[in-house]
C-alpha cells in the first residue's frame, strides 16, 4: 500500500467517520486474496502510527517503519468489513 491517509475533517475526536483507514486497508488485504497473495499486504508507516497498527489492524512491525499484514490478521480484517451473507 501507499499513501494512506484520512481527509483533514476525518482526524481525531472530531472525525466525521469511524473505521475509513481500516475498511481502506481491508480492500486492499480482500483484493490481495484474490490476486492468490494469501492477503498479504506491506506498507511503510508513520512512526507515530505503528502501535495503533498492531492494535488495530493485526500488522506486525518487521523493521524500522516497514510493517506487514500477515493472512491471518488480513483474514480478520477482510471478515470485519466485508461480511458475507
Amino acid at each position: 500500500m501507499n499513501l494512506l491517509e484520512n481527509a483533514p475533517f476525518n482526524i481525531g475526536n472530531e472525525k466525521l467517520y469511524e473505521g475509513v483507514a481500516g475498511n481502506l486497508v481491508a480492500f486492499a488485504c480482500k483484493l490481495s486474496f484474490q490476486l492468490g497473495f494469501e492477503g498479504f499486504v506491506a506498507f511503510t508507516a508513520k512512526t507515530k502510527l505503528i502501535k495503533h497498527y498492531e492494535e488495530s489492524l493485526g500488522a506486525s512491525n518487521v523493521r524500522g517503519q516497514k510493517m506487514i499484514i500477515p493472512t491471518h490478521s488480513a483474514k480478520k480484517l477482510v471478515d470485519k468489513y466485508f461480511k458475507t451473507k
